[in-house]
């Protein structure tokens, strides 16, 4: 049994909303209401994490607010060109230390990232239950982006996301009209085995 969604057919039988997510660069010019982008951090909240550390961080700006040339300046040119009709823009931040039963001081967390990384998964599932798309980003300046966010010492910036509802991928350079659609992925069999690694 397999479950098709989104132009997009799952191997194996899975919630629809897996297919449903995916990562546009074409956005509508509607504005996300701080209400829906708290239910989005809401979301992120809850995700699991080493020891209950809950190492994320959000740093987010609305597109029209205050804050939000300075955190679409961080992007770099290529993201910038189409984040800019966003309503949403966050960064990712992880805590790389956590408190531990038994120590007196914090020690470095293996799994921040990891963590984080669950975080921002469980917001980008919400986005698409109340309609709206994420797309995360590597490419912001990872030299300037701390100081610019105010970072204090011991976090890491691991990703920027844009938020917002999918639009006509007419509004896009010629280059990136063919790439506006949902991917697809490798098999089951390429990424998962029992065991251990194939020789």
């Amino acid at each position: 049994m397999t479950t098709s969604a989104n132009s997009r057919t799952a191997d194996h039988a899975i919630d629809s909303l897996f297919l449903e997510r995916w990562s546009p660069r074409a956005f509508t010019d509607e504005i996300i209401s701080e209400e829906e982008l708290k239910t989005l951090l809401e979301a992120a909240r809850w995700a699991p994490s080493s020891y209950n550390s809950q190492p994320w961080r959000f740093v987010y700006a609305r597109r029209g607010s205050a804050h939000w040339p300075k955190l679409l300046g961080l992007l770099n040119e290529f993201n910038r060109s189409w984040a800019q009709n966003a309503a949403a823009l966050l960064f990712v931040i992880s805590k790389e230390t956590m408190a531990v039963p038994g120590k007196e001081e914090e020690v470095p967390s293996y799994s921040h990232s990891f963590d984080a990384g669950a975080a921002w998964s469980n917001l980008a599932l919400q986005a698409v239950r109340l309609g709206w798309q994420t797309h995360g980003m590597a490419g912001f300046d990872r030299e300037r982006a701390p100081a610019e966010l105010n970072l204090p010492g011991g976090y890491r910036v691991e990703a920027a996301v844009a938020i917002g509802k999918p639009g006509d991928k007419a509004q896009l350079p010629e280059a990136l009209r063919a790439r506006e659609t949902p991917s697809p992925r490798n098999p089951l069999s390429a990424t998962a085995f029992e065991g251990a690694f194939p020789a």
